[in-house]
């Protein structure tokens, strides 16, 4: 069984983000970058899985610029087999990036993606859906616990009520939440092995994917500064001012 695991590269999640002077977007210069964790997440899955026996092989697919060849080294060290960038410097939309994997797959025939939830830069939490829609293939989201079998894939879901769990068809999508698993951090000799593992480097523009964006950023701005609280001496006094600020 192969597993096709698209990881995405983003600032760290320790840096602050920034707004560019202009408030066009965020400003990317000399900060941080590193693996979306709900990609680490799905990486680290498919690896558990490939571990148990249940795949054969792990191909771990960017979209990105040059630099993204770095968060998929992280990826073969972690244990993925081989890699692919899809090259580009736009900064793609949900279903463009759906559009572009769908071609990859197309390429690879793979048995089941798994994929994160969400990219904590731009929290679409669209892309496992859209794809899911244009392969028409089965989809399971927020998964909490995977087991894969011969055609098939039993997925635990997290929802409101407690948990949900749903057994879906072979090929499907899979989307990775944040309590499935802890990633493993990659070892030195590991990450010395990741620099021999095959990476295949295509251009966007070669997978006949149209590029094109549609929606356009206005502005860009940061979060309100939160005022500071007050403390009260009395329950009575905390009625009131709960009252005067309309929340009762």
């Amino acid at each position: 069984m192969k597993v096709l695991v698209p990881v995405k590269r983003v600032i760290d999640y320790n840096v602050k983000a920034r707004v560019k002077s202009d408030q066009s977007g965020v400003d990317l210069a000399n900060v941080k970058m590193s693996m979306n964790p709900f990609c680490e997440i799905a990486v680290e899955e498919a690896v558990r899985q490939k571990e148990k026996g249940a795949v054969t092989e792990v191909v771990a697919v960017s979209i990105g610029p040059v630099q993204a060849q770095e968060t998929l080294r992280t990826a073969l060290a972690m244990g993925a087999d081989r890699a692919i960038l899809i090259q580009t410097d736009q900064d793609l939309e949900p279903l463009t990036v759906a559009k572009l994997l769908k071609a990859v797959i197309a390429e690879e025939s793979p048995d089941a993606v798994i994929m994160g939830k969400q990219a904590i830069d731009g929290d679409n939490n669209a892309t496992g859906q859209m794809l899911a829609a244009i392969l028409d293939w089965p989809q399971a989201t927020f998964a909490s616990a995977i087991e894969l079998s011969a055609g098939k894939a039993k997925v635990t879901r997290e929802v409101d009520g407690g948990l949900q769990t749903l057994e879906v068809s072979l090929p499907a999508i899979i989307t990775a939440d944040l309590r499935l698993n802890e990633p493993r951090y990659a070892s030195l000799p590991n990450i010395m092995k990741a620099k021999k593992k095959p990476l295949d480097v295509k251009e966007a523009g070669s997978l006949g994917v149209d590029l094109k964006q549609h929606l356009k950023v206005l502005k860009v701005t940061e979060p309100a500064k939160r005022a500071g609280g007050i403390k009260v001496e009395t329950a009575a006094d905390l009625v009131s001012n709960l009252k005067t600020a309309g929340v009762l």
